[in-house]
């Protein structure tokens, strides 16, 4: 890419070197450059590659300066600009460097990696709890249910309340930032219905607005809230829909 942009630029400097040399009845000539020698106009002719000369009041100097210093600054301006992307482009590069293509969540937290591991969590029926396995369907049952997260509160502390995380899926799955709602010792990530017969699968999830970049075709995504959070429980969330295929990251705003 940095060849790219190098060539780019030296093809601009290139188109910059020529310019138009105007003349009083309204013609022109395609300079590589000039010079005032007297009353007479030296030049370089870019169709002839050779240098020629006119009387100096045949030529209209104030247009030719005027628009190739206009010329100039435009080159100039879109050099920068170029310059600015490639510069980005490789910062970019370097970050997606420092993050794993094992599926999970992770941050950067001054330059250092955080590896954040997969949340406890279980499925609440009124026939009891089933400790939900890590990449393994939720089992369909008729009824309302509670996808929960264990403990009162997280032990990934986060003074941040505009994290930004990496998520690397595991397959082309969906994904959220969810709030989690403390009941009794647990933490509810959603709520659930599975209707009877048809076994269609209802979820409500309390998901916080977020802004999503993808880094890689890999499935390589960074994530955060668009708004700050507020002081509580959250989850970085990847799921299919209907399907109760989910995977849990769990975090704490303090």
């Amino acid at each position: 890419m940095r060849t790219f942009f190098a060539f780019f630029i030296a093809a601009l400097s290139l188109v910059a070197a020529n310019f138009k040399l105007y003349l009083k009845d309204g013609g022109y000539q395609i300079v590589k450059e000039y010079r005032v020698e007297g009353d007479r106009i030296k030049y370089y002719s870019v169709e002839r590659s050779d240098w020629e000369e006119m009387p100096a009041a045949l030529v209209d100097l104030k247009r030719t300066e005027t628009e190739a210093a206009a010329k100039k600054a435009t080159l100039d301006r879109q050099a920068k600009e170029i310059s600015e992307e490639d510069a980005a482009a490789q910062e970019l590069m370097k970050e997606i460097m420092k993050i794993p293509r094992d599926p999970g969540v992770y941050m950067l937290e001054n330059d250092q990696l955080r590896i954040f591991k997969l949340a406890d969590a279980s499925v609440h029926t009124n026939k009891g709890r089933s400790v939900l396995k890590a990449i393994s369907p939720v089992p369909l049952v008729s009824g309302k249910a509670a996808l929960e997260v264990n403990g009162d509160h997280s032990e990934n502390i986060l003074k941040e309340n505009r994290p930004e995380f990496y998520l690397q899926l595991s397959s082309q799955n969906s994904f959220a930032i969810v709030k989690l709602t403390p009941h009794n010792g647990v933490r509810i990530v959603e709520r659930i219905t599975v209707e009877p017969v048809v076994k269609e699968v209802a979820e409500e999830r309390d998901s916080v607005p977020i802004f999503t970049k993808q880094l890689t075709e890999s499935g390589l995504y960074k994530i955060w809230p668009q708004e700050p959070l507020a002081r509580g429980d959250y989850a970085v969330f990847e799921y299919k829909e209907g399907k109760l295929d989910v995977r849990i990251w769990d975090f704490r705003i303090q």
